[in-house]
């Protein structure tokens, strides 16, 4: 959980048809008429779909610093390299079989620095398999079982179909308990409470607890529409209140594993957006509090190629309402790369329509990797210059500048003095780093006492070294 199958609408049209209720079509919906209707049941959905629902298994080795580290005595024997311990750390979580061919579905979270990962079928079967594409920015994994055998699947359904009130199942191993299955409905769309980059998540009540993630969330039509990911809860226990990765970002992840693409690539548009709140929309006009405020532009970018200019509203995208400015991000990856784009902007109270055509984050500028090397306090540190290609690999945001730590070599003097990925250098001594040639020179001088101003997750921290 996050920290904080075959089509099965004809045996359920077959019950539903056998009692007296009003023919409509296939996919409308109506409440139950009478005390039969009540005694319908899933399992007949649940047969058809649950054998395409597996367990996760991933195993990692943590290594963690010996309690006698900094002791003078041991270090007399040991001197500054001290025995570190390794142990085993598991994990469980669930999957789905999207491709017959043993392609399952997963969470990034489930999998993340796993040194073996096995699924367990729901006949008790267990397979190795091996990571074929994995994103920590969408928080979706793809594997692939290592056998030649043909699984059950589950069909990807249509997320956007989605409605509040519509019945779900979800299917998944809480607790490791064994595969289990929980009956609610949607609750909400377009949640972006969650911490992932792209927030846009399907809220419901159906039970989902650790174990539940990665896991299928399916409709009345059996067909997979969400991957369940995250509960909010304090007691680690569901609430009732679950979220699920809509379906279209895992068609789109899927494409890009199906390719033998060794990133996911999401869209780079060049703008930076804000929530409209409601002191916006009523200065704006707006009659409801919701679209994506244009607070940025990248000169040459996309969105200034498109038009988009600072203070305008972005409100749908080709004619589907933007929420906020994480739906408009999940729009523009479901969207995928290559396609084009209406994109409805409001400016000065008048609506109009620029086109956008999406492709991958640029890099601007060359990323120039070097590893610092010598007697000062990046010793051991890979570096490179920051581009909106290089941000979004690190999942950073596209307009971040300057240079950013990429790496660092296990128990380096970086690594000890506490840097970490992601860390971007602002300063040294006073000087501002521009560049890796910058920082690399910095590094080559002897001050007696190092000044750096670093920059994470958006805090600046000033460090002193000697």
């Amino acid at each position: 959980m996050q920290r904080l199958l075959k089509h099965a609408a004809v045996p359920m049209i077959a019950l539903i048809a056998a009692f007296p209720v009003v023919a409509e079509a296939q996919t409308a919906k109506a409440v139950p008429q009478s005390q039969m209707e009540m005694q319908l049941s899933f399992a007949p959905l649940v047969k058809q779909t649950a054998a395409a629902v597996v367990n996760v298994y991933a195993e990692k080795t943590v290594r963690s610093q010996s309690p006698f580290a900094g002791d003078p005595f041991f270090q007399q024997f040991f001197g500054q390299q001290m025995p570190n311990r390794t142990e085993k750390q598991s994990s469980l979580g669930s999957g789905v079989i999207v491709e017959a061919n043993g392609t399952v579905i997963t969470n990034n979270h489930v999998v993340d620095g796993a040194d073996d990962i096995k699924i367990a079928l729901s006949d008790g079967r267990e397979f190795p398999c091996k990571v074929v594409l994995r994103d920590e920015n969408v928080d979706l994994a793809v594997l692939k079982l290592q056998t030649k055998e043909t699984f059950p699947t589950l069909p990807i359904g249509n997320s956007d179909a989605l409605e509040v009130g519509d019945l779900v199942l979800a299917i998944g191993n809480p607790f490791g308990v064994g595969q289990t299955v929980t009956s609610g409905i949607v609750s909400a769309l377009a949640r972006n409470q969650v911490k992932n980059s792209v927030g846009f998540f399907i809220q419901t009540d159906a039970a989902i607890n650790p174990g539940n993630s990665g896991g299928a969330l399916i409709d009345m039509k059996g067909e997979l529409v969400g991957l369940n990911t995250a509960i909010f809860s304090q007691s680690g226990g569901s609430n009732g209140i679950g979220f699920a990765t809509p379906a279209n970002l895992v068609k789109v992840f899927l494409a890009a594993a199906d390719r033998g693409d060794k990133t996911f690539e999401r869209p780079y548009i060049g703008a930076s957006f804000e929530p409209v709140t409601s002191e916006v929309a009523e200065a704006l006009g707006l009659d409801k509090v919701r679209g994506a405020l244009v607070t940025k532009v990248v000169e040459g970018g996309p969105a200034a190629k498109a038009g988009l200019k600072p203070g305008e509203v972005v409100t749908a995208l080709n004619g589907i309402p933007v929420e906020h400015p994480d739906a408009l991000g999940y729009r523009l990856t479901t969207a995928g790369l290559g396609a084009s784009v209406s994109l409805t902007v409001l400016d000065n109270g008048k609506e109009h329509q620029d086109s956008l055509t999406l492709a991958g984050a640029p890099e601007t500028r060359p990323r120039d990797e070097r590893l610092i090397d010598g007697h000062n306090p990046f010793a051991g540190a890979t570096v490179a210059n920051l581009s909106p290609r290089v941000a979004d690999e690190m999942h950073l945001p596209t307009d971040t500048t300057g240079v950013v730590v990429e790496s660092l070599k296990s128990d380096s003097a970086a690594e000890r003095l506490g840097f970490a990925p992601k860390d971007i250098i602002v300063s040294v001594n006073g000087t501002a780093i521009t560049s890796t040639q910058n920082l690399e020179a910095a590094a080559k001088e002897d001050p007696g006492i190092w000044r750096v101003e670093i920059e994470r997750d958006g805090q600046r921290i000033r460090q002193f070294f000697r």
